[in-house]
């Protein structure tokens, strides 16, 4: 094996591991913002984390983060869809922090 073929897999195994980070910090924001969600529904224990559950699975329907933003807009009847957006950015930079703090 050539340094260029090491090289090679170093990059294709830092690129995998970058994408299930990235995959995993989504689905914890999801999970924060149907947890979120759920309070304002007035939803706890079980409830709420079958709510999160669910958020979490419409995020699978489309590419991007508009599936979720439309399914908890509306659930939340009083809230507009950049409020979830802001949230869900907020969320996502917490959940972001969680994993490096874990690693």
């Amino acid at each position: 094996m050539t340094t260029f073929d090491d090289r090679e897999n170093a990059f294709e195994a830092k690129f995998a591991h970058d994408e299930e980070m990235i995959f995993k910090a989504n689905a914890r924001a999801n999970k924060k913002l149907g947890l979120w969600a759920a309070e304002k529904l007035g939803k706890t224990g079980d409830e709420a984390e079958a709510y999160a559950k669910e958020v979490i699975v419409a995020d699978f329907e489309e590419a991007g983060h508009e599936d979720v933003v439309r399914k908890v807009v509306g659930d939340l009847n009083n809230v507009t869809a950049d409020e979830i957006r802001a949230k869900r950015a907020e969320l996502l930079a917490v959940a972001k922090a969680e994993m490096a703090g874990e690693a």
